[in-house]
């Protein structure tokens, strides 16, 4: 184990490209589809027994379990959190997230620090109605509305507007909000582990038809230790098709 752990160390300190403060200027070029590298991991936790998908709601903004998409926008569509905190961790850009999530994910990256020697910052986390607004507008501005509707979600129906969504990068920065992060060495133990913290990869490469946006390996959304097991353990990739609502490409 400490050869493996060696070895990885050695790859993560490969030449690296200085942090992006937001989305490139231009559209991402296709990549190929590759198979993350084997990290160690910790003991996976044992799935819940009699799973009770009413615990928590799927309409409530406040509700960890909240399905955000292009179906279903947050009611009221300018939803703030109640409360709003900075967890102890390094940050690209400087944004809150709720308690649950603070405390979740600082548990993660100590693992991925402790397991495997790996260092992650905080990209992006809560953004406001507002905020998103000027995010999505940018966005349609560089590439049009068909190409943003694909890659930054309207104002209303965003993640990052209900606190519990938290796009990481690498440290040192490499893909930062690039398909390729997929492939890092963070990128892939977050992939294969954040399920044991309360973390689920929301836009995974083969969803795009059904969460309705294109591949994101650093979008990470925090449902809890509970619900995360169970989706890891049934292999349900979405939220929408565990829990039988709407999603799709197109806006209601």
């Amino acid at each position: 184990m400490a050869a493996a752990v060696a070895v990885l160390l050695a790859l993560s300190a490969c030449t690296v490209s200085a942090p992006a403060a937001r989305r490139p200027s231009h559209p991402p070029k296709p990549h190929a589809t590759q198979t993350p590298r084997a990290l160690p991991t910790a003991t996976s936790t044992p799935t819940p027994v009699g799973f009770d998908k009413s615990a928590h709601s799927v309409d409530d903004p406040n509700s960890i379990w909240v399905v955000v998409n292009k179906a279903r926008p947050l009611n009221p569509i300018d939803y703030t959190p109640p409360t709003l905190v900075y967890p102890d961790v390094t940050y690209v850009n400087r944004q809150p997230m709720r308690p649950e999530v603070a405390d979740a994910l600082v548990a993660m990256f100590k693992a991925g620090k402790a397991e495997a020697g790996l260092d992650f910052s905080v990209q992006s986390a809560y953004r406001s109605f507002e905020s998103q607004t000027r995010v999505y507008n940018d966005d349609v501005a560089q590439h049009g509305q068909a190409y943003a509707d694909t890659d930054t979600a309207r104002p209303g129906h965003s993640e990052h507007q209900t606190g519990l969504a938290v796009d990481i990068s690498a440290v040192p920065a490499k893909c930062s909000l690039d398909a390729c992060f997929g492939t890092t060495l963070q990128g892939a133990w977050l992939s294969a582990n954040s399920w044991k913290f309360g973390f689920i990869l929301r836009y995974a490469e083969i969803t795009a038809p059904i969460t309705g946006f294109t591949y994101e390996p650093w979008h990470f959304r925090y449902v809890g230790v509970p619900l995360a097991n169970e989706l890891h353990a049934e292999r349900v990739n979405t939220l929408e098709e565990f829990f039988g609502v709407p999603g799709g490409t197109e806006y209601h």
